[in-house]
């Protein structure tokens, strides 16, 4: 039994890998078939020739054409895209590796990263609806919906992507980003009981020679949470565990420490510290040295290189004294950035509120607005605010 279906393929001739002409039982006319890999799929058109020479010439200019246009589209797709856009921004956070490395964890998260699922979008066709079903889709693949701060931190790395786009005149203006609600959780702070209470149980596991994990608390470990405290400083690896000799002055009048922060939360400051730090610094170096210490050395728990492992050691040694001073508590942690806390909350009572908050909060490398909200929200009141609070002229 013959075919004799009008659609039957009665001549081909293949031209070159993936296209070809071919004539069927209905046209006079050679038909072009031509392979699009980016689509997965074969586009047919008639050549209007019934001439295979002229039909071949045909072929070859209609595929010409066609992968022409291809290119030169995904080249214009290639510099309009959201991850395009994506990479300039991560281009520009590398002095900021923690930013870089947040950043980037949401942008290329494996399931349902920002890339994942912007990638391939033009940015200027990327609408607030999109950004809120992309918020929708998230919760979906979880088996609880995201944080209110995890979701606000997706929307601020979308808002920044964008924000770049705007710069090359992509988008006259970013779309509203779909409103988050925000909760602030300020971390747990020492009250003064409590801090003499946590150096008293230090001084006296300096005196039996505690050791934790094989490491023994020492004067110079206690020195350091003072320390940590009259000098405002994170206790991180670009704040106190990132300062060196070499980015300290001692200044007089009053005594302070004048001291380079690097690697801070928010860039390169300088920060003063309280008069007590300068003897607690003092403390630590060789009065008979007359070369001075290593000027490139660390100044606290200088025997560590690796300066998480310093931070990792200091916040086991931090809670096995937290634990011999009593103050453990599952309802309200304790831990090394609760030391800062108290910092800033102690020196506004102690300047019984002299102290103006604006050059506390640049001295501390923050801003007022976080000072409120995350140091100073939970501060009991004093005896002096409520008197400044009632204040009166006499009448």
């Amino acid at each position: 039994m013959t075919d004799e279906s009008p659609n039957r393929v009665t001549s081909l001739r293949k031209l070159r890998p993936g296209l070809a002409i071919y004539m069927t039982a209905r046209s006079p006319f050679w038909m072009v078939r031509l392979r699009d890999s980016s689509e997965g799929r074969y586009i047919v058109r008639s050549t209007k020739e019934t001439s295979r020479i002229e039909a071949i010439a045909a072929a070859n200019e209609f595929a010409d054409s066609f992968f022409k246009k291809v290119n030169s589209d995904q080249a214009r797709k290639a510099t309009t895209s959201f991850e395009y856009y994506a990479t300039q921004m991560l281009g520009m956070q590398k002095a900021s590796a923690k930013t870089h490395d947040s950043d980037r964890k949401l942008l290329y998260r494996q399931k349902d990263g920002i890339v994942r699922h912007f990638g391939d979008h033009d940015v200027s066709k990327i609408t607030t609806k999109m950004i809120r079903e992309y918020l929708v889709q998230l919760d979906k693949t979880r088996g609880k919906p995201l944080a209110d701060s995890t979701r606000a931190k997706h929307v601020i790395v979308i808002r920044k992507v964008l924000a770049l786009a705007v710069e090359d005149g992509l988008l006259k203006t970013i779309p509203v980003m779909p409103k988050q609600k925000t909760t602030d959780t300020p971390r747990h702070t020492f009250t003064d009981d409590e801090y003499k209470k946590f150096m008293k149980a230090g001084a006296d596991c300096v005196t039996r020679g505690d050791e934790v994990r094989g490491i023994k608390i020492t004067g110079h470990h206690l020195r350091m949470f003072r320390f940590l405290v009259h000098s405002f400083l994170r206790p991180t690896k670009g704040e106190l565990f990132g300062l060196r000799h070499k980015d300290i002055k001692v200044g007089s009048k009053p005594p302070h420490l004048e001291m380079s922060v690097h690697g801070g939360k928010t860039g390169r400051r300088t920060s003063v510290t309280m008069p007590i730090c300068v003897p607690l610094y003092r403390g630590m170096l060789n009065p008979f040295s007359e070369q001075g210490p290593d000027k490139n050395a660390f100044v606290w728990m200088p025997e560590y290189t690796n300066r998480t492992t310093a931070i990792d050691t200091a916040r086991r040694i931090f809670n096995h004294i937290l634990a011999k001073a009593d103050l453990v508590d599952d309802e309200r942690k304790l831990s090394p950035y609760s030391l800062r806390h108290y910092a800033l909350q102690s020196r506004l009572r102690a300047s019984n509120g002299r102290v103006n908050i604006y050059t506390l909060a640049k001295n501390a490398g923050t801003s007022v607005d976080q000072l409120e909200r995350f140091y100073l929200k939970k501060m009991a009141p004093t005896k002096e605010m409520i008197e400044n609070l009632q204040w009166r002229d006499e009448v």
